[in-house]
């Protein structure tokens, strides 16, 4: 008598562990990723080292920083950007994430790759995380070259490198940790803009630059609301990796980074199990 054959359906484990491979596969074999790589490294030492050309008049720019360390992260949590030294930090490596973010998804889209995905692989939630994780370790990757970028330039510029040294850490963690939190912030932007790739782009930019908690901030402001409050779900937390950073920064940064991909990766599912999404 012939046996039966049985299939078994792949566990969760095996399903992220296959997808997560294909993701990788991706990401390292397509220049972009060196390309984002690049200008994360490129961006922090130009800026550190403009400071000091001439201007117009020949006479040396007066320098936007006193610190190496400055470039990497400001001097204290920033909840309404003030100066441009203040804003021009690691955070910008987030607007540089969000971007790739969009040119990797989209891919999926272009290619057709989701459309024989989600035929053999019905897992939504699979996908949001898969995407999540891949472009969090893209970002961090961007942090570590972006640190190296400006170290260099802040070396070349002649600033100090007074620092405590633990508190840097500190920063430079709390922001490479909040990349989990900003990759499913731009895995769900990317879900709902997926047949616009312009507009994908657009939100990614936006919210990167954190043009909205500086609005928001600006008009609470003068209405008796803490607006170290709004950092929390308006700009991750990413404010509060700072100089004098502490334990407490850093677990701050898990719980929203972490808070923040439970919400997006939920959500994604939700409208990739409800929408067309081809």
């Amino acid at each position: 008598m012939a046996k039966e054959l049985t299939f078994k359906n792949p566990g969760f484990s095996e399903r992220i562990k296959g997808m997560l491979g294909v993701d990788f596969y991706r990401l390292f074999h397509t220049p972009m990723f060196y390309i984002f790589l690049a200008i994360a490294a490129i961006i922090p030492a130009m800026v550190s080292a403009m400071t000091m050309m001439p201007d117009q008049n020949g006479k040396v720019m007066e320098p936007l920083y006193s610190n190496v360390w400055q470039i990497i992260a400001a001097s204290e949590p920033l909840y309404i950007i003030k100066t441009i030294a203040d804003y021009a930090n690691m955070n910008m490596v987030f607007i540089f994430g969000g971007i790739m973010v969009s040119v990797f998804i989209g891919h999926d889209y272009k290619s057709g790759y989701v459309k024989q995905l989600f035929t053999t692989h019905a897992k939504k939630q699979d996908y949001m995380i898969s995407k999540t994780v891949t472009c969090a370790f893209a970002m961090a990757c961007m942090c570590v070259t972006y640190l190296i970028g400006g170290t260099v330039g802040g070396l070349v510029a002649g600033y100090s490198l007074e620092v405590n040294a633990g508190s840097l850490i500190l920063a430079i963690l709390g922001k490479m940790v909040m990349s989990l939190g900003w990759a499913s912030l731009y895995t769900f932007l990317n879900i709902i803009f997926r047949r616009y790739f312009g507009v994908s782009i657009a939100s990614s930019f936006f919210f990167g630059t954190g043009i909205l908690i500086i609005g928001v901030a600006a008009v609470v402001e003068n209405l008796a609301i803490p607006t170290a409050f709004l950092n929390l779900f308006l700009y991750g937390s990413s404010v509060n990796a700072c100089l004098i950073s502490d334990a407490g920064t850093l677990i701050t940064c898990m719980a929203v980074s972490l808070l923040w991909t439970v919400i997006y990766n939920v959500l994604g599912t939700w409208i990739l199990s409800k929408c067309d999404v081809y």
